[in-house]
């Protein structure tokens, strides 16, 4: 059986010749992002089109990744999507953004594979039109890296969803633990008031560092765990079942989605600060407190940069008068390569 697309065609005499072509085309097709930043970002412009950046995860067994991500690419593609994007075998992983026009269609080639239909898309808090400016879309082994190397680990048997009424809630009960999934730089400007923030940098890190804080709670305490839009926690909710814990909670949609619900339900935010994203936005306002500094003077300040220095790119948060002092670099050295 062929696969073009999410079509099969079975072979024999009446319909081998056409799908023998369609495999052929779907060969020559671009499967690649050709365009540079800066020429997306004129296509982009001349459009004129308002784009959605959106967010959604799906764990699920995938047994041939790459022709699946082949199929995503032609379609996305002619789509005008642009993202980053991972499948693997355990599922898939995406960020991107589209034009607002091709929504609906979008949707619909989601819901034609079974594993995707009405899958929940995290739109993001603010919009912006170039915060993605490339498709890319890779195989990898894993659509999060865990570090783990266990048959026996079941990702989909994960903890209980809570809404945002139901974490705002859960989150006042004395028994209870509330864990950022996230990496330092994250936490840093935005988290949960009285959440549990480890010194990571990334998340197969922070899973063995904290079992070890809470090994001792496996049955006296109600883990409450949330990350950006949920992919991570999800993953984490299921290896701390697969631990031994009893009491384990994670917040639906994560950030992005408790952002949605607490302003259409009216509620108070008990998320403080900014959500870190990794698209060229590099964060979201979620509340108007700024709980961060700048790393070079020490103002309150949450914006996040990547050193001008391309040999450097590091990430830091730098306010507007370092930025100008500093020319967008995070120390003396860069600066002074970027002026040679």
């Amino acid at each position: 059986m062929l696969f073009i697309g999410n079509m099969s065609y079975e072979h024999g005499a009446s319909n081998t010749f056409v799908g023998l072509v369609l495999l052929i085309n779907l060969y020559n097709m671009q499967l690649y992002n050709t365009l540079s930043a800066e020429e997306r970002e004129k296509l982009i412009d001349e459009a004129g089109l308002d784009r959605i950046t959106l967010s959604f995860y799906r764990y699920a067994k995938i047994e041939d990744p790459k022709r699946f991500r082949d199929e995503l690419f032609v379609k996305w593609n002619s789509l005008d999507v642009l993202g980053r994007i991972y499948v693997a075998k355990e599922g898939i992983n995406a960020q991107l953004s589209l034009p607002a026009v091709s929504l609906e269609e979008f949707r619909s080639f989601l819901d034609s594979y079974p594993f995707l239909k009405d899958i929940r898309l995290n739109i993001a808090v603010e919009q912006d039109n170039k915060s993605f400016l490339k498709l890319t879309i890779k195989v990898r082994e894993k659509i999060v890296s865990d570090g783990l190397d266990d048959d026996t680990f079941d990702p989909s048997n994960y903890g209980i969803h809570l809404n945002a009424d139901e974490f705002n809630q859960l989150m006042e009960e004395p028994d209870a633990i509330v864990i950022d999934m996230r990496n330092y730089y994250e936490s840093e400007i935005g988290h949960f008031t009285n959440a549990v923030t480890p010194e990571v940098k990334t998340f197969r890190e922070s899973l063995p560092i904290i079992y070890d804080q809470l090994a001792t709670h496996k049955e006296d305490k109600k883990i409450l765990m949330y990350c950006t839009g949920g992919i991570r926690c999800e993953k984490a909710s299921a290896y701390f079942k697969h631990r031994g814990f009893k009491q384990v909670y994670q917040l639906e949609g994560g950030i992005i989605n408790y952002a949605h619900q607490i302003k259409s339900l009216g509620l108070a935010s008990k998320f403080v600060g900014k959500n870190f994203v990794f698209d060229n936005r590099l964060g979201e306002r979620i509340t108007e407190d700024v709980i961060a500094h700048c790393h070079q003077c020490g103002k309150p300040c949450d914006t996040h940069t990547n050193c001008e220095n391309d040999a450097c790119h590091k990430l830091f948060i730098q306010c507007d008068d370092c930025a100008e002092e500093m020319k967008g670099c995070c120390c003396s050295s860069c600066k002074e390569a970027l002026s040679v």
